[in-house]
């Protein structure tokens, strides 16, 4: 058993399980159900509605926060326009409500951006009701702050993320997640949008993207040494969107000792593969293999 296999098996050891899959899958369906017959006057589980977020990207390791955009007819955001008050929490307000006639056992929130379905098992939504502006672009209320609308584009950096997974053969995607699982081992003040905006700029040209798994610990080698070289509270722009997002304040010292520890590994894993593979567990945790 080599690198490669050692790899693999952590890239599967951070699947999600297919019961879990089933439950999120189903409650996406039923959510978007109650959404079609209240505010459409159709009957459909898959119309008007759009998983985003990591999940989206298909780069997260988590169900905690899964991320669902909900269109709403244009009559809707007219109406509500002409409402009192804060318009947007107005809009949140009355999206929660008609979700409660599904879920009314469940903890359901409308705060900031989203409503939130809370479930006991830990599969949780937050659920962004929006407009379709007709050009792949979507504009959402923002309650903060007196309220506000703004504007997203999610279908272009699923898009973005899909075309770059596809030509570095998974390996984009792969890497996203095993750095959210340094981030979750070591704490690592940067968050899941940056992972993915930062590892889609390395890996893009980066001279082993389409490699197999034994290239794996190089890639993780040479992520750590272009993370730790990143520029603390500065700005990117994401994939296919090119939104402005900040990237963190304290996650130099942390990838610095990442690359390190994966240069101690890579070392020491011809003489010595169980001391390299204990390495390889100091950066990622418990779900790479002992």
């Amino acid at each position: 058993m080599g690198v490669s296999t050692w790899f693999n098996d952590f890239c599967n050891n951070i699947k999600f399980n297919e019961n879990d899959l089933e439950n999120l899958r189903n409650r996406y369906k039923r959510i978007t159900s109650r959404i079609n017959a209240d505010y459409w006057g159709i009957s459909s589980d898959s119309l008007h509605s759009l998983y985003v977020g990591s999940y989206g990207r298909g780069t997260a390791t988590h169900l905690s926060d899964i991320d669902m955009l909900i269109i709403l007819p244009r009559s809707v955001y007219e109406r509500i326009n002409r409402t009192q008050g804060n318009v947007q929490s107005n809009l949140l307000q009355e999206v929660k409500k008609v979700l409660q006639k599904t879920y009314s056992t469940s903890h359901v929130k409308a705060d900031g951006q989203v409503i939130g379905i809370n479930f006991t098992d830990g599969i949780n939504f937050e659920i962004v009701p929006a407009l379709d502006l007709g050009d792949g672009k979507y504009t959402y209320p923002d309650t903060n702050n007196g309220g506000s609308w703004k504007k997203t584009d999610p279908k272009s950096e699923i898009e973005e993320m899909n075309n770059l997974n596809k030509q570095t053969k998974g390996n984009l995607k792969n890497l996203c997640k095993m750095i959210r699982e340094w981030k979750d081992q070591h704490n690592v003040d940067i968050s899941g949008y940056a992972i993915d905006t930062i590892a889609y700029n390395f890996i893009k040209y980066y001279q082993y993207k389409d490699q197999t798994y034994t290239y794996y610990d190089w890639i993780t080698r040479d992520f750590f040494k272009y993370l730790s070289e990143q520029k603390e509270d500065s700005f990117l722009f994401a994939p296919g969107s090119y939104n402005y997002l900040k990237i963190g304040t304290r996650f130099n010292y942390k990838s610095s000792n990442a690359y390190k520890k994966a240069l101690e590994a890579i070392a020491d894993e011809e003489k010595y593969p169980t001391t390299a593979k204990k390495e390889w567990r100091e950066i990622y945790g418990s779900k790479f293999p002992s």
